[in-house]
């Protein structure tokens, strides 16, 4: 996804070291490995599947690429100097294609959404189990849902839920008929928040975006791709107001026209970038 814009910004050079911070399966650590000779990419994922697939796809690369499994907030960045780090924000194919992997409500799966299924904390347990206010509070912030309230009601004069398609299908019937058949599925945000909950994203984020330009050599690019405005607005903010970087996106980048009519998944996305300064201190 984007790769024209992030080989741009990028600016891979030969021989150089990089971090792919969400190697997912691997397209964006394949692009680096194949824009520059003796090119080497550490991939980090916290998704046991996704570290399977990724490296089965860039086996090609042999010891050209490495792999860390964890949150890409909890790496040691001061101990590494990388000449560019890429995070894709976005929910991977492979986990919403998974039906059992419960990201999407297109297919019937367990309520779950967990992307480390080390973790004990899935989707069902806060559907099932947290109040009220706190789902109406938590549909509000992270899915951005106006009607956070009375779904929130209805859910919990409901419940249990088991799987996706009944919690979608319980939130499509309590919403006013004319959300029913508009551009999304009158689930969705419900379910981007949930899943934003269970995996602690935006606090993962906030970390990262804080950490992870420890990790960067002098003048060494660090890019993000985001799919929603919570997310962007973080990216944009932390990095504008980091002391040791500089901003070399003002706007967000999206996806040519090609790109998306190739991928409709692309639409949503925005690419930014920045850059470290020479003068920045690590902490």
């Amino acid at each position: 996804m984007l790769a024209r814009e992030i080989l741009e910004y990028l600016q891979v050079r030969p021989g150089g070291r990089y971090l792919d911070a969400t190697v997912g399966a691997g397209g964006h650590t394949g692009l680096i490995l194949q824009a520059a000779p003796e090119t080497q990419v550490l991939a980090l994922d916290r998704d046991e599947m996704a570290l399977e697939t990724a490296g089965q796809n860039l086996a090609e690369f042999g010891d050209r690429v490495s792999f860390w499994r964890g949150n890409f907030a909890e790496f040691p960045y001061p101990d590494h100097q990388f000449d560019g780090i890429i995070a894709d924000l976005g929910v991977s194919s492979g986990q919403l294609d998974i039906p059992e992997r419960g990201f999407s409500f297109r297919q019937e799966a367990p309520l779950d959404m967990r992307m480390d299924c080390r973790q004990s904390l899935t989707a069902g347990e806060l559907i099932n189990h947290s109040d009220e206010k706190t789902l109406a509070d938590l549909f509000y912030h992270y899915g951005e849902e106006r009607l956070s309230r009375r779904i929130a009601r209805a859910i919990v004069q409901q419940r249990p839920f088991l799987t996706t398609t009944q919690l979608a299908g319980a939130i499509a019937a309590t919403v006013p008929r004319r959300y029913r058949y508009g551009r999304i599925h009158p689930a969705t945000r419900v379910f981007q928040a949930l899943r934003i909950a269970v995996n602690q994203e935006l606090e993962s984020l906030e970390t990262w975006l804080d950490r992870a330009p420890d990790g960067l050599a002098p003048n060494g690019r660090i890019g993000a791709i985001s799919f929603h405005s919570l997310e962007d607005r973080l990216v944009k903010h932390r990095w504008r107001n980091h002391e040791g970087l500089k901003v070399l996106t003002k706007k967000p980048i999206g996806p040519q026209p090609d790109e998306q009519h190739a991928n409709p998944r692309s639409r949503s996305a925005k690419l930014r970038f920045a850059q470290r300064q020479e003068t920045l201190e690590t902490s």
